[in-house]
């Protein structure tokens, strides 16, 4: 008799072994048609697969988070087998779930968007035929034999250790997989191909380039409209067109994946970096500024050397190499190291805006989010062992304080070591559960990716949700033991002895170019008053006017509001029209009647218009709403 134990702790008992799918037959057949996979004994499974002892299980339906990958999972392995269908000489590689649907790597001859729809036409034929994903286990030999011709599956099973390998099939295709999938391909309620882009074999310029099919899938069609909607929403934000767009930023060949930043650029980034100098002097942070070059000797001690040289920027100079920094974290240690610390000087918080390269191979550089240059807001927090949850505790206030004011609400995952990693044992166990603490007592809902960590140390990251309701990792808290003893970094105790500091790196924005690119596209270019790159724009209704403009330009800018003066020899209304575009906040018209009275006529882009308004009384509704960093524009509301 095979007892199993559900989530709600009740128990079934059967006489024979069950399937996930019996199970769930004898709850409801209601409950069976819908379910997709369950979890049996914490280990993610087909529903098909038999339980020979007593254990516990949840069943997953279309309505559980983790069946949506497992079902594009499987919607990969439809579009390769639609795939082989129309292009029968293409030769399968890997085909992963990525956060907003799947794709599937295949050397093949180039194709475009235009072959979609016939692709598109076999998988529907293979998503109305309900074909059963059903799951085998050979010898790895048999495997090879069985893959012989297909010299990327072959590669993938030589890396494989000996045993059982796992295969799936639905009708006439079979592919190696771990699994799970879902039931059959009905399941698959929506489907769509979205791109397709090159990218090499196991990401190495050296091999194959290989054609890159982009898809989502959902359970429910209306899923898929919205994610449409959100996606042709998307492109009217795009921060490549709108930054260009708003005089804010630009790319050229000169330097490839390194951005320039504009006039109006560097407005928006000074008054970011302003508030976020401000938020971290408040929290008790010190700003440090370390070198961009440093020597070969320091990336050796880090780690960065072995772990991360393929992405690192080397030159020689007096006969000595040198590595330009990709992260900030070797510096900081060299100046916590250059005085002795007490117990009572921790914790100490050091915070850095620093600029670091990282070279990103020439297809992957996407606008601002994928950049080869950036400045990263690093800050690296020594403290004792007895410090850490209460630190920890602290960065992540910082980042809902952050985030709040820029509407971005956010979640967290923890994630924990990856296989390439330094540091014992002993120190990845203390790290991982001074993190899972914090978070326990943090009170917020967290996801767990195993293996994802730092090769430093485990770490949570933050992923905040737009306007459009993308998400978007930025934020990261790593613990880090290594590096402090790496660097033989001390602090006296209070017991007169020395002991081993621990550390956290964090970012809130990560990198500034990335987030000034994500807040582009969520405001729609449409800055909140505070950070808008121009506040106020002055438009004169003639030629005879200009003077009084200056002179109200003058007054204006020394209350430090970033103003212009449009005195183009245009129609108000085009001005007033060219001024929205840009998506100025303010717009001041400037006639006779306001010069005589000293007063304003303000438009703002929400639409209020406000006539007559004396000249103080709007510096001082103005100033009030940019110190409050408020995100609408009600600056007149009484």
């Amino acid at each position: 008799m095979i007892r199993i134990t559900l989530p709600d702790n009740s128990i079934r008992t059967y006489d024979n072994p069950p399937s996930g799918l019996d199970v769930a037959k004898s709850i409801s057949e209601g409950l069976a048609r819908d379910c997709v996979a369950m979890v049996l004994d914490e280990e993610l499974v087909d529903l098909s697969k038999i339980i020979e002892k007593d254990s516990k299980v949840k069943l997953l339906t279309t309505k559980d988070p983790e069946s949506l990958e497992i079902m594009r999972h499987s919607a990969a392995h439809v579009m390769a087998q639609a795939v082989l269908k129309v292009y029968p000489e293409a030769k399968l590689t890997i085909g992963p779930v990525v956060e907003e649907g799947f794709y599937y790597d295949i050397d093949m001859p180039p194709v475009s968007e235009e072959a979609f729809p016939k692709i598109e036409e076999e998988i529907q034929k293979i998503v109305k035929a309900k074909l059963p994903f059903t799951r085998a286990e050979i010898a790895k030999a048999e495997a090879l034999e069985h893959y012989k011709n297909e010299k990327y599956k072959v590669e993938i099973l030589e890396g494989l250790e000996d045993g059982k390998i796992s295969f799936y099939s639905q009708g006439d295709f079979t592919d190696l997989c771990r699994g799970p999938h879902i039931p059959h391909t009905g399941f698959i309620k929506a489907v769509k191909l979205m791109r397709v882009s090159g990218a090499y074999w196991r990401a190495d310029q050296n091999n194959a380039q290989l054609q890159r099919i982009y898809g989502t899938a959902f359970f429910d069609k209306k899923d898929l409209n919205e994610y449409l909607t959100m996606i042709e929403e998307a492109k009217k934000r795009d921060h490549r067109k709108v930054g260009p767009a708003l005089d804010l930023f630009s790319f050229h060949d000169e330097a490839p994946g390194m951005p320039f930043f504009h006039a109006k650029g560097m407005a928006l980034w000074n008054s970011l970096l302003e508030y976020w100098r401000e938020e971290h002097r408040a929290a008790g942070y010190v700003e440090t500024k370390t070198p961009v070059m440093l020597m070969k000797t320091l990336w050796e001690k880090s780690g960065h050397w072995a772990n991360y040289r393929e992405n690192m920027y080397t030159s020689v100079v007096d006969e000595r190499e040198y590595a330009i920094k990709p992260m900030n974290c070797p510096g900081g240690m060299i100046l916590f190291g250059m005085k002795n610390h007490s117990y009572k000087d921790l914790p100490h918080r050091a915070a850095e805006i620093g600029l670091v390269h990282r070279h990103e191979l020439s297809g992957v550089l996407s606008g601002l989010f994928r950049v080869r240059a950036f400045h990263q807001d690093d800050a690296h927090i020594f403290m004792t062992p007895d410090q850490i949850q209460d630190e920890i505790l602290g960065v992540l206030r910082l980042v809902d304080r952050v985030y709040s004011t820029f509407g971005l609400s956010f979640h967290l995952e923890l994630s924990t070591r990856p296989e390439k990693s330094i540091g014992s044992d002993e120190q990845w166990e203390i790290a991982t559960n001074g993190l899972q603490s914090a978070l326990d007592q943090y009170g917020q809902p967290y996801k767990i990716n195993e293996g994802d960590g730092a090769f430093y140390g485990p770490k949570i990251d933050i992923h905040i949700k737009d306007a459009i309701g993308r998400t978007w990792q930025c934020g990261t808290i790593q613990l880090d033991m290594s590096l402090p003893e790496r660097f033989d970094l001390s602090y006296i105790g209070s017991d007169n002895e020395k002991h081993r500091p621990i550390m956290i790196h964090r970012v809130v924005f990560g990198s500034i170019e990335r987030f000034i690119g994500i807040l582009t596209e969520h405001f729609a270019g449409k800055f909140p008053l505070w950070l808008a790159p121009v506040q106020i724009v002055l438009l004169p209704m003639n030629e005879e006017l200009a003077d009084y403009a200056a002179e109200l330009k003058n007054i204006l800018e020394k209350e430090s509001l970033k103003t212009e003066i449009d005195q183009r020899n245009e129609s108000l209304k085009k001005k007033v029209r060219d001024a929205q575009l840009s998506q100025i906040p303010l717009i001041l018209t400037v006639g006779n009647k306001e010069k005589d009275e000293k007063t304003v006529a303000v438009r703002t882009l929400d639409g209020t218009v406000k006539q007559g308004m004396p000249i103080d009384a709007f510096l001082e509704k103005v100033k009030a709403h940019i110190k409050s960093r408020k995100m609408n524009l009600d600056i007149f509301a009484e």
